[in-house]
């Protein structure tokens, strides 16, 4: 059995350089979203990737980057995404944030 719901997933393109206070920008935006109760937090490093310095950052043996692409992703309900909002002005100074209308889809165990 399925169900769904809307959603937003906001999604925050950064650099594994980014700094908050001296540590990983990332894990404050995490700590902050789990502090502030949304649903979950994911962070994915990427292996390649440009922004808008056009310098490409990869993890390929020669040219070995120590600022890979990170991307964090959080879905919840929009009215809960939405005043989340307002921590990352604080936070993300360089980057990227994205809002997009999701659907969630839950799979249940039909009861025997």
């Amino acid at each position: 059995m399925t169900q769904t719901e809307p959603a937003l997933r906001l999604t925050i393109f950064i650099g594994e350089g980014d700094r908050w206070h001296h540590k990983p920008l990332h894990h404050e935006v995490v700590r902050r979203a789990h502090e502030a109760g949304l649903a979950g937090a994911t962070v994915l490093q990427g292996c390649e990737g440009y922004g808008r310095s056009a310098m490409i950052h990869t993890t390929r043996l020669l040219s070995l980057s120590e600022d890979l692409p990170l991307v964090v992703v959080v879905v919840d309900r929009e009215d809960r995404v939405r005043a989340f909002l307002s921590q990352l002005d604080d936070l993300v100074t360089e980057g990227m944030v994205l809002l997009d209308e999701v659907e969630i889809v839950r799979y249940r165990k039909k009861n025997a």
